[in-house]
């Protein structure tokens, strides 16, 4: 790109934001500081108890981090990371960052030391923020391999290594000491200064398909897209939201629709304590509003129907009537705008005997979850709106900031997600790829600029999804173009579709199909361990651990019949000819899930090969 080429770019993305009011990201948080002062903005767990900082005291803690990072010589442009699970001190120092002129490198919690020092000598950081004694033992392991890194700055209060000194935040921000009328207005020249295609962040891919790259992603980017974000799902994020933050702020999704869009609109971020507390704290916080993958709302629908199984006959017809009368109610509001008439009351009593009921498990204030990061099956999602709590599922990338379209109350399709935001233009190949063009598209891959041309081309970004627009402009998302199956007869199938069939059924947690290249359909899958146990205590079956039950002749039976009434709803070609049990979940640190929760699966079939071969003998 030539001088003259650099200015028209940065003249059209201008352009792009003319209406938003806030510059950048710190500025955002400067002009809320004064807008809302005493709300609280942040809320976090500590030593048992819930501690609030209001709109203004987050932002000077914020310039306080920023004073604390110039004077341990940190300028404008530089790489700090943060190594660090949810937690309040994660957007202090990502504001702090921002507001001394740096960028953010996020680094997932869960990476192993190999990783982080990847990220870390690939960002070229300087800088980095951990959160725990656990997370800096890491970069002990690798820190003759991170040169680069000259500060450790940590969220706990503990005694570092002299070979790695380590500050606190509390020392590094300098609490005690308030800010001077000459360093805020020395911090507060470096916001001015900020301009929209500065970088705020380098986010490192998850690595499904290959080694992590990193996404540059600019000032502009989640301005937009968390602005028009809001303006897409009808402002319906309000000052008064409490948003529970549980998905990694290392990933995309959470960074801008649960935090900036957040801070955006003047809500109250409060931070979950770990996704296995999620349930305890919704019940304490009783948020608003949730950002979430369609892992979470799986388990929750079912766990729901899970009690509706152990349910006296009597209950049971009364769930299932308001669920019918649900659907009906649903289907007649949002999707085909019809007059509900004596519905509306119909569905009143249903709310009052059954939903209202189910809502409470939510903390009782539940507004809307948004869905994103993997599709979320359609039955699932009706479901949610049925109960009254809607899922805005929307779309995108790491790539895209993430979002680039999202359902609304207005505009809803179950399955499809949603309608282009604002200026964002979205369009298929003619292999089916979804195309994007629009301001919140990334800068780049750092330091990469052969991929960078691989997937951007004309100004369209290549999203290696495959799906299809519909006459109204509903986005359908069928799967991942590098993930489509070709069988040995020449098929293409998409897997993801007949994972999401399979863990539909209530003794299936997880499933993982293959076949490519091969003369048929294969699946590992991973049992509902609870359903089972309860299947194996009504059935007599005597096992030692997950391991023998999976082995279990009676069991192997159970899932035979229940995947042969699956495949009796699909095409011969799509069907699972054969399936092998496997005695323990996919998960993030046994490396079969990313940190959002998808399959890594080329992890999964290094890893059960043996198995996966066996069943094509």
């Amino acid at each position: 790109m030539n001088v003259k080429d650099k200015i028209l770019y940065k003249k059209s993305r201008r352009g792009d934001m003319e209406g938003i009011p806030f510059k950048s990201v710190p500025d955002m948080l400067r002009q809320n500081a004064k807008k809302y002062k005493d709300k609280p903005a942040l809320m976090y767990k500590y030593n048992g108890r819930y501690i609030t900082l209001s709109y203004e005291e987050y932002y000077n803690r914020a310039l306080m981090v920023a004073r604390g990072l110039r004077n341990f010589g940190i300028q404008k442009g530089d790489k700090v990371a943060i190594l660090s699970e949810n937690r309040g001190g994660w957007v202090i120092a990502d504001m702090g960052i921002q507001c001394a002129g740096a960028v953010t490198v996020p680094i997932y919690p869960t990476n192993t030391p190999e990783q982080v020092e990847y990220v870390i000598n690939h960002s070229d950081a300087v800088a980095v923020f951990v959160s725990t004694k656990l997370q800096y033992q890491k970069l002990l392991k690798i820190k003759d391999k991170i040169p680069n890194v000259k500060n450790v700055f940590s969220f706990d209060r503990f005694i570092g290594e002299k070979s790695l000194p380590v500050c606190s935040l509390h020392q590094l921000s300098e609490i005690d000491t308030p800010l001077t009328d000459s360093e805020r207005k020395e911090i507060e020249e470096i916001i001015d200064k900020v301009e929209g295609d500065d970088l705020i962040t380098i986010i490192y891919t998850s690595g499904t398909t290959g080694v992590p790259k990193g996404v540059m992603l600019t000032q502009d980017n989640v301005i937009y897209d968390a602005y028009y974000g809001i303006k897409k799902t009808e402002n319906l994020v309000t000052e008064q939201d409490i948003f529970l933050s549980f998905l990694p702020l290392s990933h995309s999704l959470e960074r801008t629709i649960g935090y900036y869009v957040c801070i955006m609109s003047g809500a109250l971020m409060a931070f979950a304590e770990s996704v296995e507390k999620v349930p305890e704290n919704m019940m304490e916080v009783k948020p608003t509003i949730m950002v979430s993958v369609p892992r979470l709302f799986e388990k929750i629908y079912a766990r729901i129907l899970d009690n509706v199984h152990n349910m006296p006959e009597i209950r049971k017809k009364i769930f299932h009537w308001a669920l019918k009368v649900g659907k009906e109610y649903v289907h007649k509001k949002y999707i085909e705008r019809k007059p509900l008439g004596f519905l509306k009351t119909k569905y009143a009593i249903a709310d009052k005997l059954v939903f209202s009921k189910v809502r409470e498990r939510f903390g009782g204030r539940m507004r809307f979850f948004c869905s994103g990061g993997a599709p979320l099956d359609k039955t699932i999602n009706e479901f949610f709106w049925v109960i009254g709590i809607p899922i805005l599922e929307g779309y995108g990338l790491t790539e895209t900031t993430p979002a680039v379209c999202i359902n609304n109350l207005s505009l809803v399709r179950f399955g499809s997600v949603g309608t282009p935001f604002e200026k964002t233009f979205i369009k298929t190949a003619e292999d089916g790829e979804i195309l994007i063009k629009g301001p919140q598209v990334m800068k780049g891959y750092y330091k990469n600029p052969e991929a960078t041309q691989e997937v951007i081309e004309d100004g369209w970004f290549k999203t290696g999804d495959i799906g299809v627009i519909d006459e109204n402009g509903f986005i359908y998302i069928t799967d991942r173009k590098k993930e489509l199956i070709i069988t040995a007869g020449g098929k293409n199938i998409a897997p993801q579709p007949l994972e999401n069939e399979l863990k539909m059924d209530k003794y299936i947690g997880q499933a993982f199909v293959y076949g490519d290249r091969k003369p048929f359909l294969t699946a590992l899958i991973v049992p509902n361990f609870e359903r089972l146990i309860e299947y194996a205590k009504e059935n007599h079956i005597k096992y030692i651990g997950m391991d023998d039950l999976v082995k279990n002749e009676k069991v192997i039976k159970l899932y035979e019949k229940r995947i042969a009434d699956i495949n009796s709803k699909l095409a011969k070609y799509e069907t699972i000819k054969k399936f092998t049990l496997i005695p323990i979940d996919f998960s993030i640190d046994g490396g079969e899930l990313t940190p959002t929760l998808k399959l890594r699966r080329k992890v999964i079939y290094e890893k059960y090969k043996d198995k996966i071969e066996q069943m094509y003998l």
